[in-house]
């Protein structure tokens, strides 16, 4: 991987520290393969490295004067190292992508990736499997088929099986509680096993062509089907050969809707990366069972130093770190170190994984529709950019900053009647929002109810007094550039104090507010020390400042909203040792509420369904423990 980022701007170089720190730590290093952490003042990942022999890599670093000058800031602010040997290079590589996927060190190429990728279920634990969209742990018995680019590209895949090979997609739940079949069964989309309109042989035929097609014989799935059309037809069953028919009209459908489905490829990721103005775009296509399922860009952070075969090495590393890898990553760019890179995915995967840049054929015409898709998404990135930065820029000159806000920080507030009372904090920058960096805060209080200015306070003093403690360790917290506020004069009036309090009172603040007639497009603004003013109702900035306090609310009512769902959630059931999920369910279900269960009897509690007598006299105990 490479030792590059866009270094920060101020750090002083090469203070002997760095590089004495680095050479003690060189003393031990054994000439085995493994990883090292470099470490900063807060004890935190500057740049995470493998190597195949630790101290034959290591000894780079205790000369900075050799150094590019960004590598020289790392040095100079390497505090400690860390080091872990490995068995193997290749077990050094999966753990340093690990390592670098959840510290994200800012000297390391980042791949950040925060969203994951729905599979494809089909349940094994019922008579009926459901065929159904999954996201998360893999908790339940069944088998799973991915991964898919998007929850549209599954959706549609489920619709597909649907269609095609009628299986049910309802929840096990609604399957036992029907007596007729739904609208899905009316629209031939499924086979309504619920209310015995299929055998269960039969139902388990369908699950077999299901996973054919899945596994990419969906040539031996269409033989089957046209062999039972005609059968149907043969019989004179003709309207179950007109069914069978549907069916396999559904199945060439499905083969013909793919952007690229190429004979040649079975199971395969195409990886393509695309570089401009010093930022890159990595393409993956997800070819499975011959299908593509879906594709999706990704923008690693990385110095404008790294090359497009090391922002594509280090992103290969990262991507499967939580994944497994298909058996063959068709790539545009050769990898320096792309046989350890392949051996370490074997390692992972259980079986050989090979990487292939081919130059000729089926495979290049994918691999360059792979790459056209990197370029075309860079050049949005980019000229979306561009608008931001023009509205940033325009910011800055409407509230009288001394440059273009690099970080806006946003702060809204929800509760109800002072109940479950929740602050909350987005961020904006030239990448747009920045939502690894929202904040959730639950007021701790004691307020009064409805004592906004107090919330505001809470939140303020908890956002801004990390800061200052950090800034007191030596530290140097993210700062704002500019914080609105969703209110008017009163609410900046008590943020205005509480940063004052704190000595931050030189960070630009304005609020924004709704006038009298709550007119959205009609706001006012109210920096601090000058009078309020309006903007015209089609001005851009307007409209940016708009986004970014409907984001804020946005994201402070879902906040209070999960946070009230989990206060009616719970019950005083729930501090019952020996109560799960289901047997709460149960009481609840029968008594109506946790007040109706403390007061049933022991033989009322013994009646309810699902409950037996030695949960019945555990709870009768919980609420009556004087009695008997």
């Amino acid at each position: 991987m490479s030792d590059t980022s866009d270094p920060p701007a101020d750090p002083p170089i090469d203070p002997p520290w760095g590089a004495a720190v680095i050479a003690a730590t060189l003393a031990t290093l054994p000439a085995s393969p493994g990883v090292y952490r470099m470490l900063d003042a807060k004890g935190e990942a500057l740049y995470v490295g493998k190597a195949r022999a630790l101290s034959r890599r290591v000894i780079a670093y205790t000369q900075p004067a050799r150094l590019p000058e960004r590598l020289r800031r790392m040095v100079s602010e390497t505090r400690a190292m860390e080091i872990i040997t490995t068995p193997t290079e290749a077990e050094a590589l999966l753990l340093e992508a690990n390592l670098i996927k959840r510290l994200k060190p800012r000297f390391n190429i980042v791949l950040r990736d925060d969203k994951s990728y729905p599979w494809l279920m089909l349940t094994e634990d019922h008579p009926y499997p459901q065929i159904a969209k999954h996201r998360g742990a893999r908790e339940r018995k069944a088998s799973y088929w991915g991964p898919f680019a998007s929850a549209w590209a599954v959706n549609q895949t489920v619709t597909a099986m649907q269609r095609v090979f009628l299986l049910r997609s309802c929840a096990d739940t609604v399957f036992a509680a029907r007596t007729r079949p739904c609208l899905l069964f009316q629209i031939r989309r499924c086979s309504a096993p619920c209310v015995g309109r299929i055998s269960e042989t039969d139902y388990a035929a369908l699950v077999g062509q299901a996973r054919g097609f899945l596994e990419g014989r969906t040539a031996a799935v269409q033989q089957d089907l046209a062999a039972e059309m005609e059968a149907a037809a043969g019989a004179l069953e003709f309207e179950r050969a007109a069914a069978i028919r549907d069916r396999i009209r559904g199945l060439t459908q499905v083969q013909a809707t793919d952007v690229i489905n190429p004979a040649s490829l079975a199971d395969a990721d195409v990886i393509a990366v695309w570089q401009a103005a010093g930022q890159s775009c990595v393409q993956v296509f997800f070819i499975r069972g011959g299908r593509n399922n879906g594709n999706r860009a990704h923008f690693p952070a990385h110095s404008r130093a790294d090359g497009p075969a090391e922002v594509l090495a280090a992103f290969i590393a990262q991507f499967y770190d939580d994944k497994p890898p298909p058996p063959l990553l068709l790539v545009n760019q050769k990898l320096a170190e792309q046989a350890l890179i392949a051996e370490a995915l074997s390692l992972k995967a259980g079986r050989r994984v090979e990487i292939a840049l081919p130059q000729r054929g089926e495979k290049r015409a994918v691999l360059d529709h792979a790459e056209t898709n990197a370029r075309e998404a860079l050049e949005r990135r980019l000229a979306e950019a561009a608008g931001q930065a023009k509205l940033l820029e325009a910011t800055a000159a409407l509230f009288a900053l001394p440059a273009p806000p690099r970080r806006i920080e946003v702060y809204d507030n929800s509760h109800i009647m002072g109940a479950n009372a929740y602050g909350a904090m987005i961020v904006a920058g030239a990448e747009g929002f920045l939502r690894a960096a929202y904040r959730k805060f639950a007021i701790r209080g004691p307020l009064a109810p409805g004592d906004d200015f107090a919330m505001m306070r809470e939140v303020l003093e908890r956002r801004f007094g990390r800061a200052k403690r950090e800034a007191e360790a030596g530290g140097a917290p993210d700062l704002p550039d500019l914080v609105l506020i969703d209110g008017g004069a009163g609410q900046v009036s008590a943020a205005r104090e509480t940063l004052a309090a704190l000595g931050m009172d030189a960070i630009p603040l304005v609020g924004i507010a709704k006038g009298p007639d709550r007119d959205a497009g009609r706001e006012w603004f109210h920096p601090v020390g000058k009078p309020a003013f309006q903007l015209p109702p089609r001005d851009p900035v307007l409209y940016f400042l708009q986004r970014l306090r409907d984001e804020a609310h946005r994201f402070v009512i879902s906040t209070h909203r999960a946070g009230r769902s989990r206060v009616l959630t719970t019950s005083e059931l729930d501090e019952i040792p020996g109560i799960g999920a289901a047997r709460k369910r149960a009481l609840l279900n029968h008594f109506g509420s946790a007040r109706g269960v403390r007061a049933a009897g022991l033989a009322d509690l013994q009646a309810a369904p699902g409950i037996s007598r030695e949960t019945a006299r555990r709870v009768h105990g919980f609420f009556h423990p004087t009695e008997g």
